[in-house]
């Protein structure tokens, strides 16, 4: 990789998956650049802490900028000249969304569309989006495959990522930019959000409160170790687009292992040797039945292997989890 090619701009690099990646770039030997609003959908002293062990791997510039304001957003990219921007920065949370739709559309649709312009105007070489596998919606088609026609979002969040999919490729078909799009499938581990299931369950189980289960435990989620999709991530900084045709393609990134809630709740049980005191609570809006993503493209093009197995990632988890217990 060339001196050029290693300037990486990152969206959202304080937060829980782009602090994995910031950690991946810097041992690849990026010069990294982050852009972070630092936004108080959750501790920005946890995003602080996140980046605090970021800068244990490797020295980056950081900017706090909100992805609305164009301006500083060009002054910041401008100064850096990157070689790609890695976009990951977004308002997160299938239910937020749903309780302010105006917000999401604002920072998801709009911020990404000010990245576009900018990588235009700018010169950028390749963009990198990071979506979510809420796009595919309801469907009775599983595997979920990357080239699937029937996309039924239903929640605003998932809408706004399937958006920010059909800009990317609007630029990279009236423009020439060089975007991959790719689709995360329920990421896990250190870091995790407070307000994803795995952390809220392992929080309260391990203070012997109750955990509330929305429906019948048998939802399932494809669960993917940060570890695997920062593998998948950096492989994409070096996919090679087919000659002759627009440069622009699709991913999953998951574990095609999809996990029913009652076993997400059964392994959690054995991981922290405390049993589950559950409330059942009904199905809750904007939630998706399963998640499964089909990952044979992903292997075949980008040589993507998920290898950690979701047990294993849940002791990985639990240990960082208790480790801040401790501090």
């Amino acid at each position: 990789m060339s001196s050029t090619s290693n300037r990486i701009l990152l969206t959202g690099g304080a937060g829980f998956i782009g602090s994995h990646v910031a950690e991946g770039l810097l041992r690849r030997s990026a010069q990294l650049a982050i852009v972070d609003s630092m936004d108080d959908f959750y501790s920005p002293l946890a995003k602080r802490a996140n980046l605090a062990e970021v800068r244990k791997v490797g020295d980056f510039c950081f900017r706090e900028c909100d992805l609305c304001d164009f301006e500083e957003l060009r002054r910041a990219i401008h100064e850096f000249q990157p070689h790609t921007i890695i976009h990951l920065a977004a308002r997160a949370g299938v239910r937020p969304s749903i309780e302010q739709p105006q917000l999401y559309e604002r920072v998801n649709v709009g911020g990404t569309i000010n990245l576009l312009e900018l990588a235009r105007q700018l010169g950028i070489k390749r963009f990198i989006f990071g979506s979510s596998s809420s796009i595919y919606g309801v469907t009775n088609r599983v595997p979920f495959e990357e080239d699937d026609a029937c996309m039924r979002p239903i929640s605003p969040y998932a809408a706004t990522k399937l958006a920010g999919e059909f800009l990317c490729h609007t630029y990279a078909h009236l423009y020439g930019l060089p975007t991959v799009c790719l689709r995360f499938f329920t990421v896990y581990g250190p870091r995790q959000r407070p307000d994803l299931a795995i952390r809220k369950f392992a929080t309260l189980m391990e203070s012997g409160k109750p955990i509330f289960v929305f429906g019948d435990g048998t939802m399932g989620r494809d669960y993917t170790y940060t570890d695997d999709i920062v593998a998948g991530v950096l492989a994409a900084m070096d996919y090679q687009f087919p000659s002759g045709e627009t440069p622009f393609d699709v991913f999953n990134l998951g574990n095609s292992h999809p996990v029913s809630l009652n076993e997400l709740i059964e392994t959690l049980e054995r991981v922290t040797g405390r049993t589950a005191i559950r409330e059942q609570k009904p199905l809750q809006p904007g939630d998706v039945p399963i998640t499964w993503a089909k990952i044979d493209k992903a292997t075949r093009m980008l040589g993507y292997r998920p290898t950690t197995s979701f047990e294993d990632g849940l002791h990985r988890f639990v240990h960082w989890l208790r480790e801040q217990k401790d501090k």
